[in-house]
């Protein structure tokens, strides 16, 4: 018996919400890439078969709602297990999370059929739909402070389109996904022998042209490799603010600094869980003379103070005796982590959880002086937002200032116990290392602590929650990638002469049908 239209829409919807949770397995840990192009093939497919643009919409919202739910599970952890939030409340706010961030999804393909459906091509699958789906990572990226996690290109670390990375970004490998994922969808669609013929040569091409870009190298080495230890104390979460803990916690961080010299040593994020003017008397000063007499540069995770009120999530450099000769303050602040939106300070009051709202720092700060090195640190949360770093590089070459040869990431994601929270950020941070063609070095309270080189492959890292110091000899890089130059300019700018080409080709045909009329 012939399926009603109803249940088909039904089935189609079911499908796309499983496409959407099995993506989230071509991310880390698993890393089962080719899942999220076969995903996207089958979600276009979907949509192009769609009886309407809004049945289109619904489709593109399951897909990514699920995804962002399946991928983002662990935001219930930080806000009940450790935030102490009632878990219906904490799982609703992720629930609404993922149901808000699934819009962009759902108005991408409601806007790649309105604008197809007088002018119905296969150029659709390849070009217009990947274009408006690239476009929806990319917003989801920045507008309303951004939350680019699980963006497409992220699970495309170690597959053939790594190497464009330097070129074009995770959006623009997003982009390329999506080109792939519409190939599939045309296949599944399509009888006409051109087209297909053209979706196979670029499913095949794509990938080889990434396999030859990987023998470019878009940066050389600088100066000579410098030591680093990255400490890594596994501080329970739950505990960490506990005043017995915040005197383990320094004793703990003390201990590690001064066990061993090193050109580098770095802490994770607030490993010193304290204002920098509350630490005991003398912490700091016996840090910066061990620091002295040791030929070692530190680099300490604390929360600082500039006047009363005024709070900044910051990384404290201490060079040559010196407990002030740098600081980086985070410019990127999490939302209801370190800042509070306009509104919801009832939300944050459900959570037991010393929050507040933090200080920004500027855009455009220091890298800090290694022997011939320069370090430039980000922390936690800010790794996410490529073009910023991209930017900051960018700006300090125009100048004629330092410019960065290694990144630093110094974070805390102890707030999502272990889970794959853990490898996803570490796999985030591989793609700022390929398109900048910088190591990354990682220090973090639980994990994962490791060293990234300018390839984006970690060559050395510490088990997750366990303390210990990773030790290692790393040589920083010189030179711009293109993206380090254009951001995300290039894909974006794509995208939008895409949208803009099948736009007015669909106001001339619709012109053309009414003259005709």
């Amino acid at each position: 018996m012939a399926l009603s239209l109803q249940m088909k829409r039904t089935l189609h919807v079911i499908a796309a919400l499983a496409a959407g949770a099995a993506s989230v397995f071509a991310f880390a840990p698993f890393g089962w890439w080719p899942l999220q192009i076969a995903a996207l093939g089958l979600m276009f497919s979907l949509a192009q078969r769609a009886a309407s643009a809004r049945a289109a919409f619904v489709l593109g919202w399951a897909f990514g709602t699920a995804m962002i739910a399946t991928g983002t599970y662990w935001l219930y952890v930080s806000m009940h297990d450790y935030g102490g939030m009632p878990a219906p409340m904490a799982a609703f706010a992720v629930a609404l999370l993922a149901t808000a961030l699934g819009l962009f999804y759902g108005t991408a393909l409601w806007t790649a059929r309105r604008i197809a459906a007088n002018a119905p091509s296969p150029w659709t699958l390849l070009l217009l739909m990947p274009a408006c789906w690239m476009l929806a990572d990319w917003l989801r990226g920045w507008l309303f402070t951004g939350f680019p996690w699980l963006a497409a290109g992220y699970a495309h670390t170690n597959s053939p389109l790594a190497a464009y990375a330097p070129l074009v970004g995770v959006y623009g490998i997003g982009l390329l996904v999506a080109v792939l994922g519409g190939c599939i969808a045309l296949l599944l669609t399509q009888r006409r022998r051109a087209p297909m013929w053209v979706a196979l040569a670029l499913l095949v091409a794509l990938p080889s042209a990434g396999v030859a870009l990987a023998s470019l190298h878009w940066t050389t080495p600088h100066g000579q490799p410098v030591s680093v230890r990255l400490l890594q104390g596994n501080v329970p979460q739950n505990l960490k603010f506990d005043r017995a803990q915040l005197i383990a916690s320094l004793q703990l961080y003390r201990q590690m600094v001064l066990e061993k010299p090193a050109d580098l040593i770095a802490t994770p994020e607030t490993a010193l869980p304290m204002l920098a003017t509350q630490l005991p008397a003398g912490y700091l000063d016996e840090l910066a003379a061990f620091g002295r007499d040791s030929g070692s540069r530190l680099l300490i995770g604390v929360p600082w103070t500039t006047a009363p009120g005024i709070y900044l999530n910051s990384v404290l450099g201490i060079a040559d005796g010196d407990t002030a000769a740098y600081r980086y303050d985070k410019h990127h602040l999490v939302p209801f982590g370190e800042f509070i939106p306009t509104g919801f300070r009832w939300f944050v009051d459900m959570m037991h959880i010393p929050l507040g709202d933090f200080g920004r720092g500027d855009l455009q700060q220091s890298p800090f002086a290694v022997k011939d090195q320069w370090v430039m640190p980000n922390i936690c949360y800010e790794d996410l937002f490529g073009e910023e770093i991209a930017a900051q590089l960018a700006a300090s070459a125009d100048r004629g200032a330092p410019v960065a040869s290694l990144l630093l990431n110094v974070s805390n994601i102890a707030w999502f116990g272990d889970t794959i929270a853990l490898p996803q950020h570490l796999q985030i941070s591989q793609m700022r290392s390929l398109e900048t063609g910088r190591p990354m070095l990682r220090a973090t309270n639980t994990g994962m602590t490791a060293i990234i080189d300018e390839h984006g492959r970690v060559t050395a890292s510490l088990p997750s929650f366990t303390p210990g110091t990773l030790e290692a000899r790393v040589q920083g890089t010189q030179g711009q990638t293109p993206y380090v130059r254009l951001g995300n300019g290039a894909p974006v700018g794509l995208a939008a002469i895409v949208l803009l080409a099948f736009w007015l080709r669909s106001r001339r045909h619709r012109s053309r049908t009414a003259w005709a009329d």
